[in-house]
Parts: structure tokens; sequence; C-alpha cells
């Protein structure tokens, strides 16, 4: 036999407490009538109370409390084992976390939106397995590719442009990284790169990694964030608090979103995607609904599980029945003449 809800029967603890109470009613009963009596009286008076079909009640109530308690703890067997396949696409995410990233064009500002956005996606995921890669002037894999969204989430919220020590934006650099040790090289399909970036790149030859992860079955999903014309300031918070702005040789630095870089990368790639944000909204979970999640996928992970056959209906039936003869029961006796 085996229970769904061991822990429905904690509340087995309340017999004691139905029997006490019970016996308690009992003695109020006999007490009530040697107050309204005369204890002289009392013998001679006929009374009609049955004490035995009283306590009959009592326990057909307590054994029906007792049999509904087994059925919340869902009783079953007869298990008869099955196998459960999870299928679904390996996704890698390639953020960029450089400070053109604090630019302010989306609010609070690109990196904050972005990350957002992705936690939205991984709301949605129907069993792939996501790994996360960030990426300025080098990339680290921060999450290998996992079926764990809960530890995706933790490393995703501590990302910041402090997360890479080295300034700057090497978007190619970022993809090689994801390929070499995101993903594997057991199949030449089922794999998502999701670039999320202003494009903003430091010769890194982006296009070219992109052309590699082509040749290796990968499809790029390039999420462009950012003003493509006028560009925005990137913030600096001093010690003090103080916001200032980025500059370079004296001048401040401008970032714009590079567009044709992305839409270059995309297309080298089968499939691949180009979804230009800007400063508009970013709604990666219908992303994933519309491009990923129809898409084909293969088997992840194979497991055999033994299914129990749920019994719990017995038990209420049987409950039921004891309730219904309970209330069968008269408490009086049939008196004659």
């Amino acid at each position: 036999m085996h229970l769904g809800n061991v822990n429905a029967l904690m509340l087995l603890w309340a017999v004691p407490g139905l029997i006490a109470l019970f016996v308690w009613a009992g003695f109020a009963r006999r007490r009530a009538l040697r107050a309204f009596v005369d204890a002289e009286l009392l013998g001679r008076v006929r009374l009609t109370a049955s004490p035995v079909n009283r306590r009959w009640k009592d326990v057909l109530v307590i054994a029906a409390f007792a049999l509904i308690v087994f059925a919340l703890s869902r009783p079953a067997w007869n298990p008869k084992p099955q196998t459960v396949e999870r299928r679904g696409r390996d996704i890698v995410f390639v953020l960029d976390v450089s400070r053109s990233m604090l630019a302010e064009d989306l609010a609070p500002n690109r990196l904050d939106r972005a990350k957002i956005a992705m936690r939205d996606m991984i709301g949605r995921l129907e069993g792939d397995r996501v790994a996360l890669v960030a990426f300025a002037g080098s990339a680290v894999l921060k999450c290998p590719l996992t079926l764990d969204y809960g530890f995706f989430g933790l490393m995703l919220d501590d990302l910041t442009p402090s997360s890479i020590s080295r300034g700057g934006t090497m978007i190619g650099d970022a993809l090689r990284k994801a390929l070499d040790e995101a993903f594997d090289d057991q199949e030449r399909k089922y794999k998502d790169i999701i670039l999320i970036t202003d494009g903003e790149d430091h010769d890194s030859f982006p296009v070219e990694a992109a052309e590699e992860a082509g040749e290796r079955g990968v499809r790029i999903i390039a999420v462009g964030l950012g003003n493509e014309n006028q560009g925005k300031r990137i913030p600096v918070t001093d010690e003090r608090g103080n916001k200032t702005f980025l500059t370079y040789k004296g001048r401040e630095i401008w970032s714009r979103l590079d567009a044709e870089t992305l839409r270059k990368m995309v297309n080298a790639t089968p499939g691949g995607r180009y979804l230009n944000v800007a400063t508009g909204t970013i709604d990666l979970g219908s992303v994933y609904t519309s491009l990923i999640a129809g898409e084909e996928k293969r088997e992840i992970e194979s497991m055999t599980i033994k299914l129990y056959e749920e019994k719990y209906q017995i038990f209420l039936g049987l409950a039921a029945f004891l309730l219904a003869v309970e209330m069968l029961i008269l408490e009086r006796k049939r008196v004659t003449g």
C-alpha cells in the first residue's frame, strides 16, 4: 500500500479528543438528570434512554472520522510501472552585462529590463534545459545546461556589470564560449542561443562566430536593445551616490544599438531571427511560445515510475455507511404498555 499524503494521518490525534468528548457528554447527561430528579425517585423513574445504543452511536462516529482521515491520506495499491520522457531543447542565454547596458533608454535600464524578460520566459519553459553566459570584455559561463530553473534564476539575479572584470563588449567571444562550454556536440540540432545585447562590439568578429554556430546547427535569436539613432548616455554613480555619465578622454560616451551587426549574425544561422526591441517592450515569453515551443525537441531524460491506483473512495464509502447506520440507531428504548 502507498499513501499519497501521509501528513493527513496527523488528524488521527483528534480521535482521543473525540473519545474524551463523548465520555464527558455521558457524565454531563447523568449529572443533569440527578439535578432534576430526586435521588430517592431516580431508581423508580422508568427511564427510556438506552446507554448501549448511545455508546454504539459514539463508536460509529469515531470510526467514520478515522476512515475519512485515512481517505485523506490517499491510500493506493496495485502499482504499475510507466516510463516518463522529458523532451525539450537546449537554450543558452547570452547576456550582455557591459556598462552600455546600464543606459536608461529602457526602464529602468537595458540590463534590468533584459533580466525581467528572461525571468518571464523561464516561467513558460516546457522541459527545456537552459544555460547562462554573461559577457562584457570577456565571457563567463554562469550556469551550465540545467533543468533547475530556480538555480538559473539565482545566477541571473546576481549579474551586474561588475560580474565581468574586463570592460568592453566582445560578442564573438561570448558566442564561442557558449558553443564550446555550454552545448555538447552530440547532435547538430535542438539548440538555440538567445543573445540579448545592444550590439556594440569591440573587434571580436561576432559574424564569424555566428557562422561557426550555424555550422554546428545552432540557431541564434538576437534581441537588440537600445536607441539605434540618437543613442543614450551611460550613467555612473560614485561612492557618494552622485550620478554622472561615463566619459572617455573627456567626452561623454553615447551608446547606440548596432542592429546591422545583429542582423548579419542571425542570417548566418539556420532559422535565425532578429528581434529589434530598440526602446520598446520585450516579451520573451511570447518569443518562446512562437519561435521555440513548437520546434522539434529531443529526449532530455527518461525515467520509469510506479503509478498506484488510488482507493480513497472505498474508505469514504465505508465512512458514509457507518454514519448512515449511526443515524438509524435510536437513543431511546421503545416503550410498550
